[in-house]
This record gives C-alpha cells, structure tokens and sequence, in this order.
C-alpha cells in the first residue's frame, strides 16, 4: 500500500514537532527542513489544526505545535483521516465499472489486509516514531548560533 503524499507530509510535521514538543515551529522552517514546498504543508497543517492534533497560532510569535502529548496522538487515527478509504476501484460507492464487482473475492481479501495495516498503526503513538528525539533534534535543530553569521551590509 503507497501512502498518499498528504499523509506523508502529515507525519512528517508531526515528527518534526514532536522533536521537541515544547518548541514552536513555522511552516517555512518544516518546508525546509524537509526540502518540500511550504503551500503543500500549509494545507497539511491546516487539516491538522482542523482535527485537532496541532495548535496553529496565527500572528507575530505564532507557529505551530502538537495539541496534545506525542503520546496521545495516535498514528493509525492521523492515516485513517489523511488516506482515501478505497485502495482499488471496486471500494468506491458504487463499486466503479469492473464487471465482476459481485462476483470478485478480491475485495474481500484487500479490506482484510487494508484492516492489518490499520491495525499495526493504531499500535503507535507518536511517542513512538520520535523515541530518538535527540537524533531528530540533531538533524531538525541545528544550532544555528554556531554558523557563521554574514556581516550586515555596511558593516566592516
């Protein structure tokens, strides 16, 4: 099963912010962390504001940060939200054009394995995925202190 680049995204501001949960972050400075484009992740954080799991303050000194506990944020529930439900054609309301869709075992055997998958995620919490936050901080957080600064213009 391929998830869907929404949900990848999702997962991803969520381990970034679960990193160091008591730090606000932008959605600039996710968008490059990851080298992905920040208009996609402002629909991913406004979908995730919208569900509860961030905290999206608007404004000077705004950003975003998780609602709630890493703990408390299940991964199963976040791809259940974030995935289209129908895997194959035959899922969809209706059933789609396939001709043996009353007849097909297939359909059975995927909703069984679809439900695995689920199964396995909700196992996990956020918690979970960012068990290594130092080495995430390592990589998300650099210290930016420590880089060179470039003099202002004018300045000798």
């Amino acid at each position: 099963m391929k998830l869907t680049a929404f949900t990848d995204y999702s997962l991803r501001v969520l381990i970034y912010l679960a990193a160091q949960p008591a730090r606000r972050a932008t959605i600039a400075e996710i968008a490059s962390s990851f080298a992905v484009s920040a208009h996609h992740l402002t629909k991913v954080v406004h979908f995730l504001g919208k569900h509860g799991w961030l905290a999206n303050v608007r404004g000077k000194g705004g950003g975003l940060s998780l609602a709630s506990p890493p703990e408390s944020i299940n991964i199963g529930d976040v791809v259940r939200h974030t995935e289209a439900s129908t895997i194959v054609e035959c899922f969809g309301e209706g059933g789609g054009e396939c001709r043996i869709t009353g007849l097909c075992r297939l359909r059975g055997v995927l909703d069984e394995a679809v439900a695995a998958f689920h199964a396995v995620l909700r196992r996990y919490t956020l918690a979970d995925l960012v068990s290594n936050r130092e080495a995430l901080s390592a990589v998300f957080f650099v210290d930016r202190a420590a880089q060179p600064r470039r003099p202002a213009k004018g300045a000798a």
